[in-house]
């Protein structure tokens, strides 16, 4: 059996995300193949996946939101590039579909989450499993008018799908599937820590160790908002981490989830990974305000109700006013189960079994 990601180059969380649930794929089906359709860099799909072998397709299937940085949006920028992707697909398709059918091995395409996997999908005749917290059609409606005639196209490729493998901290995803309700999708801290904290002269009171970390597009730190907490230790991996007596940079081949046991708070952006991997671990959210991305307010929410946390202002936040001499917040509800990643392995097993028998070079003609 292949099994063929999309996963959005958007942002590292999405491969985050499909890495957890792959990798518990490979532990009940380890002989299935795992084929990576995305932009994201080589080397984070190696960190994300560790022992787990891959093969990787470098194909851009979506476009999200294009970014200045972590917290901003550009509107604009982003309808440029959606129009640019919509003239790529037909060769990205044709090229990927030739190739899935050159290796005459039954197929299930999963997606994370491009609407444009849909097209392939269709093409090949091959079940496709959509794995969501959100569609780009819920994040893209509130950025105007323009904007409208891609929401309706995502809706109709995303309706194209077999089963939603419906995340928590979730936005609205009305595409008419049969889904199966997930908890928290992260994988699991692989490193010792002991030695860890060791190498990296980490103090031995967690609730002094603060991780700083923005995602792939990153946020630039001030080493004098570092000086205003003498009494923490700074890690992430941001350069500037290196340069002052109380940061560590993030070490190569260590990942922000290997460091939570190690670590009392998480300053971030509002990130659906960095709060289960956060939430898991049990470690308290500082979480820095964003605008203009329709996910930003739904995670607000649900870390105000499932997690241990902080909220700063943008503002806040670049003035070094984080507000790691106050009490976490109480979380308002109870923890979310932690077993999203196993239920949605298990789910794509059962559909793919049940759908296996007959080998993708027969339903699709070059």
């Amino acid at each position: 059996m292949l099994i063929y990601a999309c996963i959005s180059s958007h942002g590292y969380g999405h491969g985050s995300r499909t890495a957890a649930v792959l990798t518990e794929l490979a532990d009940l089906r380890p002989d299935w193949r795992l084929v990576l359709s995305t932009g994201l860099p080589q080397a984070f799909l190696r960190l994300s996946f560790g022992r787990v072998p891959f093969e990787h397709r470098p194909c851009r299937w979506d476009v999200g939101v294009i970014q200045a940085d972590a917290l901003g949006a550009d509107a604009s920028a982003t309808l440029t590039a959606l129009e640019a992707l919509e003239a790529e697909l037909p060769e990205r398709v044709d090229g990927e579909a030739a190739w899935l059918a050159a290796q005459q091995e039954p197929l299930l395409l999963l997606g994370d989450v491009p609407p444009a996997a849909a097209l392939l999908a269709g093409r090949l005749g091959a079940p496709l499993v959509w794995l969501a917290s959100f569609g780009w059609d819920a994040i893209h409606a509130p950025m105007g008018p323009a904007f409208r005639p891609w929401v309706e196209q995502h809706r109709r490729r995303y309706a194209r799908g077999d089963l939603l493998l419906h995340c928590p901290l979730s936005l609205p995803m009305d595409w008419g599937l049969p889904e199966v309700r997930l908890g928290l999708t992260c994988s699991r801290p692989r490193l010792e820590t002991r030695r860890l904290a060791e190498d990296l002269g980490l103090p031995a009171e967690r609730e002094r160790v603060v991780l700083v970390s923005f995602g792939g597009l990153g946020m630039a730190i001030d080493p004098a908002w570092m000086a205003r907490w003498p009494q923490h230790v700074f890690i992430g991996p941001d350069p500037v981490l290196a340069e002052v007596p109380n940061g560590r940079r993030l070490p190569e081949g260590v990942r922000p989830l290997d460091l939570m046991p190690l670590t009392g708070r998480l300053i971030t952006k509002p990130g659906y990974s960095s709060f289960c991997e956060a939430f898991s671990q049990g470690v308290g959210i500082h979480l820095v305000h964003r605008e203009g991305f329709a996910e930003a307010p739904v995670l607000e929410e649900d870390l105000r109700l499932h997690g241990r946390h902080r909220l700063l202002s943008q503002d806040q936040f670049r003035r070094g006013d984080w507000q790691l001499d106050q009490p976490l917040l109480p979380p308002l509800d109870g923890p979310l189960a932690d077993d999203g990643a196993a239920t949605a392995a298990r789910a794509i097993v059962a559909l793919a079994e049940g759908r296996s028998a007959v080998p993708i070079a027969q339903t699709f003609r070059i």
